[in-house]
């Protein structure tokens, strides 16, 4: 069973990743067994097809640590690690992919910064000493860059040059009054937690890690990029309902 009170949550958003995820839990079972802290692992099943479902509850009968919860269909990536963070448990909540393009002991990197007080951090690929051992096909880096100045355009945080790496942690307070604010159920729920962190005045940390792309294809370069749009221009406007607190920090 889950431990009432682990120091560190993990969210892993799952969407048809019956062939990774079981890889991804090994390795954070791995690393996590040797660590002198507790840890809880949320998997979000997003509505799967194929065995994810599956093969996240036959990992749990081995991983004490490792919770499964399961969305009645396909409601996005922002509504599950909305969903998780309502469910986690820990002082330190955050999340990564489930297809393990960050390795775990990249932690090591960001946790550090949380301890020193940092209430925001997140890996990043677009900083000094970040390592890309695989990089993504050049017609995804060249969508990227156009995305870049687009969201940059339309909500700022021309300071953050990576708002997509899935690899981001916050202290408990931080997550739950940032989440508490965030709406968009789809891919630029990054954009738009990063926004809210500004607007609470929460300091972001960007943190360089070690990333590798896969050979996932499902990305779907029109629909996909006019759904993005669409949910740019929804955090563009929903950002005014949520006020500034006292100033944390700048972003770094």
């Amino acid at each position: 069973m889950v431990l009432d009170h682990p120091y560190l949550s993990i969210i892993l958003p799952a969407y048809n990743e019956e062939k990774r995820l079981g890889i991804t839990l090994s390795e954070l079972n791995r690393y996590f067994s040797s660590q002198p802290y507790h840890v809880e692992f949320l998997v979000i099943d997003d509505g799967s097809t194929d065995r994810t479902g599956e093969v996240a509850s036959t990992m749990s009968d081995r991983i004490p640590a490792l919770k499964v919860l399961r969305n009645e269909r396909n409601r996005g990536k922002g509504y599950s690690i909305r969903r998780g963070v309502a469910e986690a448990k820990g002082a330190v909540i955050g999340f990564m992919d489930a297809d393990y393009k960050t390795p775990i002991e990249e932690i090591e990197r960001l946790l550090p910064w949380l301890i020193k007080g940092h209430q925001v951090v997140i890996g990043s690929r677009g900083v000094e000493g970040s390592e890309i051992e695989v990089p993504q096909p050049f017609y995804r880096q060249w969508g990227s860059r156009v995305f870049g100045v687009v969201m940059h355009l339309l909500v700022g945080l021309r300071d953050i040059p990576d708002t997509q790496c899935g690899f981001k942690f916050f202290t408990r307070k931080a997550s739950l009054e940032i989440f508490h604010f965030q709406k968009i159920d789809g891919y630029m729920f990054d954009v738009e937690i990063l926004c809210l962190a500004k607007r609470l005045d929460y300091a972001v940390k960007q943190v360089p890690i070690r990333w590798m792309n896969d050979a996932d294809s499902r990305l779907q370069l029109v629909r996909g990029n006019l759904r993005n749009l669409k949910e740019l221009m929804q955090i563009r406007t929903s950002l005014d309902g949520v006020g500034h607190s006292r100033k944390r920090g700048e972003t770094s």
